[in-house]
């Protein structure tokens, strides 16, 4: 079973006003003097970790690694739910929402790294409160991690919509279900990549961009999808962080059978397919800005089609591998609960137009952080 976990980042926001707080310090000054739930206490291996994000304003959580969607499930739950008690000892609470919905004064955490990339890259690096979902999934070897990469590039704006969790920025409706992607969109290494073709072509592309000297270091190799630097995995980083936890469930699930079967494929002597990276672009584009409530671009052939429709192809071509892992029929209900209720973003849209208010919208996105 091919193994995967997730990575969440979450903002920190004051319970009343629905602003954020810059208070990261402070909770992971108390994550570290409470200790880490182990799931092997013998070996040290955390069940949920806590970590520091760019700026005061958010944290991080990573479940385990996971063979079981129940599994990965119960870990997304216990993170954000640490997350969120941590917070409320300083009085602020943590939700999952991709961008913020009132203004926002960030302050960068106080590490060389995070001062040097905020001095390098200006006002994109001071405007970068967004919060993302990575999933991260197992592969066998570098090489089978770049086929991967050249195989699912084509379905990833198909995870971005679904994900799309992030319509208001700074007291305004961009427009976008996902303005945490145009956002991220302005850091220099973000996007769709072009076929590899081999895990040296892979290195070579990288050991090239460091070479420019624009990045500090392999860090900053922000694409769609990528090889992990530290873990033998595939890091798909497009989702925003989804609102619920159901809506994370079914990514993780979805990303997973993603590089299932597109490693089966290559096993088998099938070729990616061919789409240039600025088709590719504006399959992203279209993502971000209506979700799932309009045309997503189809993921072969780059033309309009319903989204129901485009949803239906990434299910369809990644069924094998769902079932195969015992995860088809929970996927499949999670996606018709999805389409039936909306995205992130249609859900505090509603919660906008409910009650004018972005305090409201935030309030409403605390109540379904930690549930279903």
């Amino acid at each position: 079973m091919r193994t995967f976990g997730i990575e969440e980042e979450l903002m920190l926001v004051d319970p009343g006003s629905g602003a954020t707080v810059p208070v990261a310090g402070q909770v992971m000054d108390l994550y570290a003097r409470s200790g880490s739930p182990m799931i092997n206490p013998g070996a040290g291996v955390p069940a949920v970790a806590l970590t520091h994000e760019f700026v005061h304003e958010q944290i991080e959580t990573a479940t385990a690694v996971h063979t079981t969607l129940n599994g990965l499930t119960r870990d997304i739950v216990a993170g954000r739910a640490r997350a969120d008690a941590l917070a409320r000892q300083v009085g602020a609470r943590a939700v999952a929402l991709g961008t913020a919905p009132l203004p926002a004064e960030l302050h960068t955490v106080r590490l060389p790294r995070f001062e040097a990339i905020r001095n390098r890259m200006g006002l994109t690096a001071v405007q970068q409160l967004t919060c993302a979902c990575h999933v991260h999934v197992g592969i066998e070897s570098p090489e089978e991690g770049v086929a991967v990469l050249d195989r699912i590039r084509v379905w990833l704006p198909i995870l971005a919509a679904l994900s799309a969790n992030s319509p208001f920025w700074h007291g305004t409706d961009t427009g976008y279900a996902s303005f945490r992607t145009q956002l991220w969109g302005r850091w220099p290494t973000t996007g769709p990549t072009e076929i590899f073709g081999s895990a040296d072509a892979y290195r070579r592309l990288v050991r090239n961009l460091l070479t420019t000297g624009v990045l500090l270091d392999e860090g900053m190799v922000y694409f769609d999808a990528r090889l992990s630097r530290n873990y033998p995995t595939v890091e798909i980083r497009v989702p925003d962080v989804c609102l619920t936890v159901n809506n994370a469930v079914l990514i993780a699930a979805l990303a997973r059978a993603l590089v299932e079967t597109a490693a089966r494929q290559w096993r088998s002597g099938q070729p990616p397919p061919v789409m240039p990276a600025p088709l590719l672009k504006l399959a992203s584009w279209q993502a971000s800005r209506h979700g799932v409530e309009a045309d997503l671009l189809h993921p072969l052939e780059a033309r309009p089609g319903p989204a129901k429709d485009i949803i239906s192809l990434l299910l369809n071509r990644t069924l094998p591998a769902l079932a195969d892992a015992g995860d088809d029929a929970r996927t499949e209900e999670l996606l018709k609960a999805l389409l039936r209720r909306g995205t992130g973003s249609s859900e505090q849209r509603n919660a906008y137009k409910d009650t004018r208010s972005f305090t409201a919208v935030v309030a409403e996105a605390l109540k379904h952080t930690g549930t279903g």
